[in-house]
């Protein structure tokens, strides 16, 4: 009888293994692209409802490799006043506000305003920032307008006397202003973090079962073997 030569079996484990790191690197790549893509200062988060109170970070990261971050100021924009700003008191950091009278009066939500918060500046009591590092400011702050954006610009001053400002509204800016978009509140309890969440998760699961059914023998070798 001639020889039928035997043709290898394709190793499943390293099949599986592979699908697997496939599975991981996707996330990992969708997560990313999440990310924003430069370091400047920043308002998070960038998206609330409309018409909500809520508490605003504002991340400073210190992109100079020889100086610190030792002032941040903070400018609120006039023509959507804020009736009630906050602040959490940030040890290391001396923080001061400053009113302005408004243009001309502005009714928010009832109330008559003729004047509100123009700037907010927290102030280094020591060393600051480092060179490599960031920091985060916190405040509250409502009611926001029901729609729109709000617009805050920001000084960023460093221990060698050099002053960044973020105050672009500019596509592709190279110093874009912290912006915070107002939206409608999402129906139910979805929102676009969520759907992404769920997306990567289903594209994890989907992938891992591809790994592990081809770990599995076929029943047909199974009893063939048994034979």
């Amino acid at each position: 009888m001639p020889h039928i030569p035997t043709v290898p079996r394709p190793d499943r484990r390293r099949l599986g293994c592979r699908l697997l790191a496939l599975a991981v690197a996707a996330s990992a790549l969708m997560f990313a692209a999440a990310l924003p893509a430069a370091a400047h200062v920043t308002v998070n988060p960038n998206e609330v409802a409309g018409g909500s109170w809520a508490k605003l970070t504002f991340r400073v990261p210190t992109e100079s490799a020889t100086a610190s971050t030792i002032q941040l100021t903070v400018t609120f924009p006039t023509d959507h006043p804020l009736a009630s700003v906050n602040l959490k008191p940030k040890p290391g950091w001396t923080a001061t506000t400053a009113t302005a009278e408004l243009p001309a009066p502005v009714k928010v939500h009832g109330a008559t305003l003729t004047k509100a918060v123009h700037t907010v500046t927290w102030k280094a009591d020591g060393e600051g920032i480092l060179p490599g590092q960031f920091d985060e400011f916190d405040i509250s702050v409502g009611p926001l307008p029901d729609t729109g954006t709000l617009v805050f610009d920001a000084a960023q001053a460093y221990s060698d006397g050099s002053v960044v400002n973020w105050d672009e509204t500019t596509p592709d800016a190279d110093h874009p202003a912290p912006t915070l978009t107002l939206a409608d509140p999402p129906a139910g309890d979805s929102s676009d973090e969520i759907a992404r969440g769920l997306a990567i998760a289903a594209l994890v699961v989907a992938l891992a079962a591809v790994a592990l059914a081809a770990l599995r023998p076929r029943r047909s070798e199974a009893r063939g073997s048994g034979s």
